[in-house]
């Protein structure tokens, strides 16, 4: 049982610190600000408090608009999840920036505001993070818990540099791509210079560029 002492200590925050899975619970229980996102692994937990202005807001959107065109232009079925809890009980808890379920084996998890029981419905095949202020955490701790969480492909968007990090995920092992798997034939280098683009152009500019380009690549294959 968790005391009542522990959980009115102040919250740390953009950190990992150590935690039972129950000293978690009573973390999210004792009134976690509802702008926290909140991570739980392998007996450590982290509250992200960071603010996100308009540049990770803006990458965050220009990402979400190329896979789901994408993914449309190619007649795969997918289902988008934006800052959305993942939960394995007891073992892991993920909020990433953008998730999706892609393809033919998944289904629709419920309609509500519980966390998404990985253990039910399957962990979501592609999660992507915006790395505005925490790019060496989500490359380090956050890879291993979506290695472990069960994930397929995992996206760190680097937005000071318009940078892409992809790595595959086997066997709860992860090694970087150039070109997804999960959406077969995209390249990471369409989507940094979507977001390269994304420094002097507005978004209706953008989605018409991937517009044409999704279609000639239709078209060619």
């Amino acid at each position: 049982m968790v005391s009542t002492a522990s959980v009115s200590q102040p919250i740390v925050t953009d950190e990992w610190v150590r935690a039972t899975w129950a000293e978690y619970g009573a973390l999210l229980e004792s009134g976690v600000p509802q702008d926290a996102r909140c991570y739980f692994d392998d007996g450590w937990m982290r509250v992200e408090m960071s603010p996100l202005g308009a540049l990770h807001g803006r990458e965050n959107s220009i990402v979400s608009t190329l896979v789901v065109l994408y993914a449309t232009l190619k007649g795969l079925r997918m289902v988008e999840l934006t800052n959305t809890t993942f939960r394995k009980t007891g073992l892991q808890d993920a909020q990433p920036d953008i998730a999706f379920y892609v393809g033919q084996g998944f289904g629709l998890p419920p309609r509500d505001n519980r966390p998404i029981d990985v253990l039910q419905y399957g962990p979501p095949q592609l999660v992507i993070e915006i790395a505005s202020t925490t790019l060496n955490d989500d490359l380090g701790k956050k890879r291993l818990l979506y290695e472990r969480l069960g994930s397929t492909e995992y996206w760190v968007v680097d937005v000071q540099a318009a940078q892409v990090i992809a790595f595959e995920i086997a066997d709860r092992r992860s090694g970087q791509i150039t070109e997804s798997q999960v959406l077969p034939g995209l390249a990471m280098a369409t989507l940094e210079t979507a977001l390269e683009r994304s420094q002097g152009e507005d978004d209706t500019a953008i989605t018409r560029w991937l517009l044409e380009l999704f279609s000639q690549d239709r078209q060619g294959g």
